[in-house]
């Protein structure tokens, strides 16, 4: 047995078990990294997007201008404007239609729930699939290891005498797999525990913004209801 122990050469001379061990290791990895760079994008994207719209709704403006240069912008809209916009529109419909301030009220919390709801889906989505290629991605290597280990034993059945030249390339090959086994988990779940925390986060602004938008619908709307009170009185 060649005691040749370059990388290249081991993955090469690997038993095709190990082989296809590392191939699935290294589909993770990419798989993995694919996602850790979407969802940094992502998360970086909508925090800075709600900073500028909680700066841009608590200056004062007028909501209904607000809601028009939102609406009338052709890119998708995430996020705090999403929910707002939901809000806002169900208000504005339902302020024509219904006499009942609590019925108004209730409608445009079920319509800023549902856009809540969806927000959240889309900033959870695929960080399951990191939680699981960090669990699952050493126990994968663990198996191309035991599995090369094991071969690399039996050949030694099948000599007189053994040596460590002899013995040595094999376990190389088959510890290369516990290798790339954390190469693909550590980041994943380092990745995972960050942006669990950064969802959480967004999740929790989006929560309070919609209750301070739905007290200030609450509001806007009794005072409306007690000046007409006044004017009927």
């Amino acid at each position: 047995m060649s005691a040749d122990m370059s990388f290249f050469d081991l993955v090469i001379r690997a038993s095709f078990v190990v082989q296809l061990v590392m191939l699935a290791l290294v589909a993770a990895s990419i798989i993995s990294w694919t996602v850790i760079i979407h969802k940094y994008k992502l998360l970086n994207r909508a925090t800075t997007n709600a900073d500028t719209f909680e700066d841009k709704f608590w200056s004062g403006i007028d909501l209904s201008e607000l809601y028009k240069g939102i609406s009338q912008r052709r890119l998708d809209r995430h996020g705090m404007e999403k929910i707002f916009e939901s809000g806002f529109s169900e208000y504005a419909k339902l302020h024509k239609k219904s006499d009942s301030a609590e019925m108004l009220l209730a409608g445009v919390q079920r319509s800023m729930k549902v856009a809540l709801s969806r927000e959240e889906d889309r900033l959870d989505r695929h960080l399951s699939l990191l939680a699981t290629i960090g669990s699952i991605s050493p126990y994968v290597g663990l198996f191309g290891t035991v599995w090369g280990i094991m071969n690399s034993f039996m050949a030694l059945g099948a000599v007189k005498h053994a040596t460590l030249a002899m013995v040595a390339p094999g376990i190389a090959e088959a510890l290369i797999a516990t290798a790339m086994g954390l190469f693909a988990a550590i980041p994943a779940v380092v990745a995972y525990n960050r942006y669990a925390e950064k969802v959480d986060r967004l999740c929790n602004r989006y929560e309070n913004f919609q209750e301070e938008f739905a007290s200030l619908l609450h509001r806007q709307t009794m005072n409306k209801v007690q000046d007409n009170d006044g004017k009927v009185g």
